[in-house]
């Protein structure tokens, strides 16, 4: 794409922000630019926190109907002349009763008197009475031979229906309603879930429901008739604008566009928290209502979500309010169709879980049974493939930028699907602005993507690192996952992703190095030249290494340089020469009989990891806020968020390359357990290590996410969480890649197919006709051609060579010599890292 595409997105965004939210605004506001002025009214009537002593919830609503009434008393859109429309009744009757609720506004009300009102649409029209409007209704609703009541009843919507019984005989009130039978209809039409209109397929209230109550409400109000009817109608708002909101806001989030509306996103949840520390002291959840449960636990869970996301302190029990309560978790089984969506969004809820949150533990054993156990997710196939990616791939375990692309993929068919259920807050997935945008976007950083990743390649081959000869082909798998998981807050930093990409190449080759290609005597030559950043004493693939390596560490120093006028090269050199020695330390005990204590392990583990050197690197340039010496070694000069992904990558590797390494004889976190516990068994050791790992995972995510732990900006944190994805996926054990083509085509997904094209890659045309293909012989073709285009970008490397991530890619074979302790004397595939992907 060119700058054109560019510009192209920038004008849809402002499109959609002329449509669905306006800047530099507050939240109010922007309801009332979007909502029409009947729902500014029903809002204007919300009381705060359901007690009318407390005032109106949206005081701004309040406001604007006292500011926008029409010169002739109206409130709503004129016609051309000026003057109301039929549609204006039902607004400036709401309108006035919002003002009569909160005692305002007197003159705003006798200005707006309904005989004033249908005086002016007689003087604008050729009726002159009431019953001329009748008549005229007639002709234009009646059908022939029926009698006008029950037209009414048969012709006309509920809504109509509600405003025609409100009309007063000869226009008097004290001779009650013209149209009688229709005042009856309403009393004999309530729903038995207490709501007038038409239900959905499941018997529930949809959108266009909540103004039909509301005009049947007003109706029985002003003949001071069915008092029973107006009680069963539920107390709250009829259209949930908040909710609708933050809607808004998570498919903006997970289309990948989110970066356009920052601003916009920031006014959102900050009035939402706003108001979330405004009803901390209330205790609403323990209504016995059931009818609004799913939309209830679906609003709170998918509110603490995108607040904690955003950094805001939120607790735990503002979703797992329903633990508490048996009877609403015995509904919540017994409808489990119901609250399929809502349960989806309490278990995406717990993925944010800190320390000591008992109760977010429960709610995601209790949601993912429930999705596990749900029958009748069967019959709703996009919203059961959703689940299933969520239920599969743990949230620490996804890239992004593939995130987005599901949910852009799933989002037509999901609209529908849910569209049949009580969901009808989910009207922002059928903005077509949005999925364009979404769509360009997506297409917009392939484009970037693919001209990145060129560069990259021309600079592994420059640097003598693809044809190195050995190892694992490294660049486009590194860039791959640099840019999949970094592509919400790193949209277009090429020069961060890249120094990402570069130090993840260098770290797989020269870790490769150090596991199966070199003797020990050539090791220690490395590693002492490292130590001395001299390159005199360096042939063959050690020079290679080490002038990339200088490369890179040149190029970072002297952008900071630009950028800060210091030099870091002494803290960038000290990151790597302990790197290096941590590799050696590594291979010596490898090759040796000695075996370190658990605590000497980690704490080399934690550096030859190498997890540091890749988000310190891009922190240096992109957070000018952390002292230069805070790039520094593990003892106390980092800070605590990276001290913590250091130890969770190490332990997430050690966990899940146990087996393999206890076949070759390399030492290991979890073997070095068991080794210390002989009368355990390797279970209770991966179950050490697991728990150890669960909080370390808590602690840092907090860091990440939580104000006062570090002086990181937040770009630099979601950096640190980036990093952590893809070793999380990778030593996932229950990943998607499990096979060539799997990771082959979400590489081409990420950086070549387009969304419009995916499902119609080009084949070529066959010389004579062939007889139809099977579906799955089609499905097989393409995925050929698909795995062919990648292989091409890989230079045409055997697969086995490019890849050694984690169980299912190790590719490459065991040493035969071990020593007397078992250990490894060559050295194997190391399992540290695997971030050739990285």
């Amino acid at each position: 794409m060119d700058s054109s595409s560019l510009s192209s997105i920038e004008s849809l965004v402002n499109e959609i922000k002329k449509e669905l939210l306006i800047s530099n605004q507050d939240f109010n506001n922007t309801f009332l630019t979007q909502t029409s002025a009947y729902d500014t009214a029903w809002l204007a009537m919300i009381p705060y926190n359901n007690q009318e002593a407390n005032g109106p919830m949206f005081e701004s609503c309040l406001n604007w109907i006292l500011n926008n009434q029409n010169e002739q008393g109206f409130w709503g859109e004129p016609n051309g002349e000026n003057l109301p429309t039929i549609y204006a009744l039902p607004t400036t009757l709401a309108c006035m009763i919002a003002l009569k609720k909160w005692n305002v506004g007197e003159s705003h009300v006798r200005r707006g008197k309904i005989k004033l009102l249908f005086a002016i649409l007689m003087d604008s029209s050729s009726l002159s009475s009431i019953e001329s409007l009748v008549n005229e209704i007639k002709k234009e609703l009646l059908i022939s031979n029926q009698d006008f009541n029950n037209t009414f009843v048969t012709q006309t919507s509920a809504h109509d229906t509600a405003w025609l019984a409100m009309i007063p005989f000869n226009n008097q009130e004290a001779n009650g309603s013209m149209v009688e039978s229709c005042l009856n209809w309403i009393i004999n039409n309530q729903n038995e879930q207490a709501f007038w209109g038409e239900p959905n397929g499941e018997n529930l209230p949809t959108i266009y429901a909540h103004p039909t109550t509301l005009s049947c409400m007003v109706a029985l109000k002003k003949w001071n008739v069915g008092e029973s009817h107006i009680r069963k109608v539920p107390s709250r708002s009829p259209v949930d604008k908040e909710l609708e909101m933050l809607c808004m806001v998570d498919n903006i989030q997970r289309m990948g566009v989110a970066q356009h509306f920052e601003k916009e996103i920031q006014q959102i949840l900050d009035q939402v928290y706003k108001n979330y520390q405004m009803n901390l002291q209330t205790n609403e959840y323990l209504s016995s209502e059931t009818s609004d449960l799913p939309e209830r636990l679906f609003k709170d869970s998918l509110a603490f979500r995108l607040l904690r996301l955003q950094g805001y302190k939120i607790n735990q029990g503002s979703f797992c309010w329903f633990l508490n309560q048996p009877h609403t978790r015995a509904y919540i089984e017994k409808n489990q169709e119901q609250f399929a969506y809502a349960m989806y969004n309490v278990y995406r809820a717990t993925d944010l879980m800190f320390n000591g949150e008992s109760e977010m533990e429960e709610a995601r054993s209790f949601s993912r049974n429930f999705l596990v156990n749900n029958d009748n997710l069967s019959v709703l196939p996009a919203l059961q493939k959703l689940i299933e990616h969520e239920l599969n791939v743990p949230w620490f375990a996804r890239l992004e930028h593939l995130d987005h692309r599901l949910w852009i993929e799933l989002n037509q068919s999901l609209r529908h699907t849910i569209g049949k259920s009580p969901y009808y807050w989910l009207s922002y997935l059928q903005n077509d602005k949005l999925m364009q945008l979404a769509v360009q976007n997506y297409e917009y950083r392939q484009s970037i993507y693919r001209k990145e990743l060129e560069d990259l390649k021309s600079w592994s081959k420059e640097k003598g690192l693809v044809d190195i000869g050995f190892g694992r082909e490294k660049t486009t798998y590194s860039y791959f996952a640099s840019a999949a998981s970094s592509s919400s807050f790193l949209p277009y930093e090429s020069f961060l992703r890249l120094v990402v990409a570069k130090c993840s190449i260098i770290i797989t080759v020269a870790d490769d190095f150090y596991d199966e290609e070199a003797s020990l005597s050539e090791l220690q030559i490395l590693t002492e030249a490292i130590q001395r950043w001299d390159a005199k004493t360096l042939d063959g693939p050690s020079k290679i290494i080490f002038e990339a390596l200088d490369d890179l560490v040149c190029d970072v120093a002297e952008m900071y340089h630009l950028q800060h006028k210091i030099d870091i090269n002494p803290q960038l050199r000290h990151m790597w020469k302990e790197t290096f020695h941590s590799w050696m330390m590594e291979s010596s005990w490898s090759r040796t009989s000695n075996l370190p204590s658990m605590d000497a392990y980690l704490k080399v583990g934690m550096i030859s990891i190498g997890a540091h050197i890749l988000v310190l690197h891009a922190t240096s340039l992109g957070c000018p806020t952390v002292p230069s010496e805070n790039l520094g070694p593990i003892n106390g000069h980092y800070e605590n968020i990276t001290k913590l992904l250091m130890a969770t990558t190490r332990l997430l590797n050690d966990i899940q390359s146990y087996q393999k390494e206890r076949e070759v004889g390399k030492m290991n976190y979890t073997l070095l357990h068991l080794n210390e516990n002989p009368e355990g068994h390797i279970e209770d050791s991966i179950t050490f290590v697991k728990d150890i790992l669960g909080d370390k995972k808590k602690e840092f995510l907090e860091n990440v996410l939580m104000d006062g732990f570090n002086d990181m900006p937040r770009t630099m944190k979601l950096l640190h969480l980036s990093c952590l994805n893809v070793f999380h996926m990778f030593f996932n054990s229950s990943n998607l890649f499990d096979t060539q083509a799997a990771i082959l085509e979400d590489i081409m997904k990420a950086i070549y197919i387009p969304l419009q094209q995916e499902e119609q890659t080009p084949i070529p045309p066959p010389l004579k006709p062939l007889p139809p293909m099977l579906p799955s012989q089609e499905k097989k073709i393409k995925k050929q051609i698909e795995i062919a285009k990648v292989n091409a970008c890989l230079n045409g490397k055997n697969f086995k060579h490019q890849v050694g991530i984690g169980i299912s890619f190790v590719g490459r074979q065991a040493p035969k010599n071990y020593n007397s302790f078992g250990w490894s004397r060559k050295g194997f595939a190391s399992q540290k890292l695997r971030s050739c992907f990285l």
